[in-house]
This record gives structure tokens, sequence and C-alpha cells, in this order.
């Protein structure tokens, strides 16, 4: 298993490929592709590397696939015995994030999903219909 913990948004969260992930608001647009250079770990088939603060040479790429806002979030103030309520509102900016591939030194540990080939489907539906027939 392969993976990255990167530092996006004042936040760290771990990340796979071939995934998406809601993080803070990115100024790209949808559709757009994204590297992200803040990675502090990165774990590939046993071997790790940790940075210190940063792993140098690694990467971290993906695509934007859409911008939303988060679940409301009330804040409700109030004095007791003193007759002062606030109610207020927020609903933070989301930006969603499809990982494509984790690089480190220019080596790509682990590409998107697709981009692996996949093993033929064999298709069983034929000898189905001639074992029926008999």
């Amino acid at each position: 298993m392969t993976y990255a913990i990167i530092e996006t948004g004042g936040k760290q969260i771990k990340v796979e490929p071939g995934r998406f992930y809601d993080i803070e608001l990115l100024t790209a647009q949808p559709e757009e592709k994204v590297t992200i250079e803040s990675v502090l770990f990165v774990q590939h088939d046993g071997e790790v590397s940790i940075g210190q603060p940063l792993v140098t040479g690694a990467t971290v790429e993906g695509t934007v696939l859409r911008h939303f806002r988060g679940r409301k979030v009330l804040v409700y103030k109030m004095k007791p015995k003193k007759k002062t309520r606030k109610k207020r509102g927020h609903r933070q900016e989301i930006t969603r994030l499809l990982i494509n591939s984790i690089t480190l030194n220019g080596e790509v540990f682990a590409a998107e999903a697709g981009a692996i080939p996949e093993m033929p489907v064999q298709d069983n539906t034929t000898e189905e219909v001639e074992t029926a027939a008999e």
C-alpha cells in the first residue's frame, strides 16, 4: 500500500492514489491538475521516507473535481440571566481533489488506478446458454 501525508489548508491529510479527498478551497479551476509539494511522509512497499519537515523531491499530483460548500456549522452564544443571545452560522468552502500519483525524486511510486492496465474479464454467458439448451 502506497500513501503519503501532505499538508494543505493548515491540515495534514493521509492520501492514497486513485481516491478523492475534501480539502480547504484551492484556487485551481475544476478539471485542472494540481501539484502539492508540501509532502511530510511517503510510504511505499515498506520503504519509508520521513521529512524534516518536508520530504525533498516528493510531490503529490491531483485533479480538482469540483468546488462546493460544506455543511453549516451553527455557533450559538448565550449568557444566562442576561438575555444575550447570538446565533451565527458558517459554511466552509471545500475543494474535492482526486489524487493521481505520488512521486519521489522523479520516480512515480503509484499512478492513478485508471492508468494501470486491468485484467480482461472473461465472458461466461455463452457457456451458460449452451448448457441450458442441452
